[in-house]
């Protein structure tokens, strides 16, 4: 199939004509020119969103540490000794009145996450409790606990959970690089579970891990060929941590990150393609090129779990030279 071909195919896909995408349709817009891959990222971009207005999520880490899973990227893993302590669940009141912060500072997502393989059962009514207060405020609700059975889903359903994060990370083919105490198809049940509850699925990955550009594309194909697209699709960058086997992994070049922003776009036009992890160390030029791409939506405060994050002034500032507003509740 030539190029032209190619990108046909890749236009009826994008149109809903065809059911699903593959690698080939996908490699030939990822090697457009750059500034052809951009313009037709901001079209697809535009024709479902307000180009200039960002989500702006907060993220709060409700039990650090101790994690059983091996994952080489985290500092929250008990295989790795990276010096961070185990902490216990965080009280109910506690994360409402962290939420409360969070929602007077323009939030209009609140993210909860928990440093387990899966929540427990003896955890459960607190984690309900934290979903129906923080809900309470206004708020859209997202939480992170690992895996899901389909029991636990429906409960968190049930308690107005809107979103649950659960990502895949990296491609199936080098999954197995990355972790290996659970499965690259574990990941696909929990999604299935959570979107089998009625809960919107929050769910992207992680590049800069040492992977190749096709495992980039090939993530993305897998989460644009779910039943449904994650309604929200968060793209890490790598915040390389001492103690971590990928603490010395090469970083992503800036230009390819732009251009997995721009993939997700165009393949998922209707996500909120969030730039997460790895925000301290992209330039403000490097984060106009991403909103220009199709991000639209960020974590705001100082920290993300335990990494940093760019304080709100700073983003504040970056906003304004932009040009770029808050999303409003209800708009999102």
């Amino acid at each position: 199939m030539n190029a032209e071909l190619q990108l046909s195919v890749a236009a009826g896909q994008l149109n809903g004509t065809s059911p699903q995408w593959n690698r080939e349709a996908v490699q030939a817009i990822h090697d457009l020119p750059f500034n052809d891959l951009l313009f037709r990222a901001q079209t697809v971009h535009r024709e479902n969103f307000d180009p200039n207005k960002v989500q702006l999520s907060r993220l709060l880490s409700i039990k650090t540490g101790g994690c059983p899973e091996d994952c080489g990227y985290c500092s929250q893993s008990a295989h790795h000794e990276t010096g961070l302590k185990a902490s216990k669940l965080m009280e109910v009141r506690r994360v409402i009145a962290e939420a409360t912060k969070a929602r007077d500072a323009g939030a209009t997502r609140y993210c909860m996450g928990a440093a387990w393989r899966n929540p427990k059962a003896r955890d459960m009514d607190a984690v309900v409790a934290m979903v129906e207060g923080v809900k309470a405020l206004g708020m859209e609700t997202c939480m992170t606990l690992g895996m899901l059975d389909l029991e636990q889903a429906a409960r968190l359903k049930q308690a107005g959970l809107d979103y649950y994060n659960h990502n895949i990370d990296t491609s199936e083919r080098y999954y197995s690089e990355i972790i290996s105490t659970r499965s690259f198809a574990d990941r696909l049940d929990t999604l299935a579970h959570v979107r089998q509850s009625g809960i919107k699925v929050c769910c992207g990955g992680i590049v800069g891990m040492g992977e190749e550009p096709v495992d980039r594309i090939d993530m993305l194909v897998t989460l644009a060929n779910l039943p449904e697209h994650p309604e929200s699709l968060p793209i890490n960058m790598l915040i390389p941590i001492a103690g971590t086997p990928l603490a010395e992994a090469k970083p992503i070049e800036p230009i390819e990150f732009v251009r997995v922003i721009a993939l997700a776009r165009i393949m998922m036009p209707k996500s909120h393609v969030r730039l997460s992890a790895g925000r301290t160390a992209m330039t403000d030029e490097l984060q106009a090129l991403c909103f220009f791409a199709g991000a639209n939506s960020i974590f705001v405060g100082d920290t993300l779990l335990t990494a940093n994050n760019p304080g709100e002034d700073k983003d504040v500032l970056l906003f304004r030279r932009l040009g770029i507003e808050p999303m409003e509740i209800g708009t999102q």
